[in-house]
């Protein structure tokens, strides 16, 4: 396996593609909207997934067979419907004040039982705008990590299944993070009361349902490949790539990363209008087409590890130079290029 991530001395391609979109069709302004309604859908969510614990609740242990059942083939799907709506939250995509679109994300937040909204928050936007530098960018793993997981099948399945631990051991590496602030304790305090109103109300059955869709909804589990797809690869003429497939009708679109990355002001409803307004800066580009086939090919193909990604080494030599196509380079792409599916 790899013993390093791969470099590159070129800015991430994002920036520059959105300029050369925003020149060639304008109309693409019309998009960037907010969406009031995502607010509701995330209500109703967190409704629902409460519903079914105080369901499991009165079953009993006896059920919890069927409530790992209920968490994979719903709750999971729901849970994380709810994070693409923390993650549009993050981008103030959903109201028009910044602090609503705080209160609706820790809402959002509220079946996944631990508070994690704030927190995305923060490392979420560094993401976007220090995209694969490993001070700044918390979505790549600590080297550590990357060792310990190798190109192992059962290491990779387990680290999918305890990725959100994992994801706690990252932002302390990060710098300019700041974590703690009230939003942060306002998160914690509104997951607290929330889990606690569980066990009383529902009992501790209700509450393992809603681990089981937490758990699901970000690791061994289609949804969990998401994580993946978005800039994991062993083919490096590019470092970020979208799904589209069916389970975007659920998971909120959530499958058009390039189009977000290179917009970020647009909401997950016109993400697809995007695509579709800008053929020229799409149909070229290579993309996943399942999540379910992505999720069995990173973990029994020893060519995937955690260090398939690409990692910005600006000030640093000997780095691996990445083709055109992912430079933002748009002169120097093949826009007549039929789309490759993998």
């Amino acid at each position: 396996m790899h013993a390093d991530f791969y470099h590159s001395e070129f800015d991430q391609p994002h920036p520059s593609r959105a300029k050369a979109i925003i020149k060639a069709h304008p109309e693409v302004r019309q998009l960037m909207v907010r969406n009031p309604y995502t607010a509701l859908i995330a209500l109703s969510i967190v409704t629902m997934q409460t519903a079914i614990a105080y369901w499991m609740g009165t079953l009993g242990f006896g059920y919890w067979w069927l409530s790992l059942v209920i968490a994979y083939c719903i709750g999971a799907f729901a849970n994380h419907a709810n994070y693409v709506i923390i993650h549009d939250a993050t981008h103030n995509l959903i109201l028009q004040n910044k602090s609503l679109n705080k209160i609706v994300a820790i809402i959002a937040d509220l079946p996944n039982l631990t508070p994690g909204a704030m927190g995305f928050r923060v490392y979420h936007l560094k993401h976007h705008s220090h995209q694969g530098d490993y001070e700044y960018d918390a979505d790549l793993a600590n080297h550590w990590e990357a060792r310990l997981v190798g190109d192992k099948w059962h290491r990779k399945a387990l680290w999918l299944m305890l990725f959100p631990f994992f994801q706690l051991t990252r932002p302390p590496r990060l710098k300019a993070i700041t974590m703690w602030d009230r939003w942060f304790f306002m998160n914690f305090m509104y997951a607290a009361a929330y889990d606690a109103a569980v066990v009383y109300f529902c009992g501790w059955p209700g509450l393992l349902y809603l681990g089981f869709a937490f758990f699901f909804s970000v690791g061994l589990h289609p949804v969990g490949a998401r994580w993946i797809q978005e800039h994991y690869t062993y083919d490096f003429d590019q470092e970020t790539f979208s799904y589209y497939g069916p389970i975007n009708l659920v998971a909120l679109n959530m499958g058009y990363h390039n189009e977000h990355h290179d917009l970020p002001s647009i909401p997950w409803n016109n993400l697809p209008k995007l695509r579709a307004m800008a053929p020229e800066f799409y149909d070229n580009l290579k993309y996943h087409s399942s999540w379910t086939r992505l999720l069995f090919q990173f973990i029994f193909d020893e060519r995937y590890t955690l260090y398939s990604r690409i990692e910005r080494m600006k000030q640093k030599a000997n780095s691996r130079a990445i083709p055109d196509v992912i430079t933002g380079r748009i002169s120097g792409v093949d826009l007549s290029a039929r789309p490759i599916t993998f």
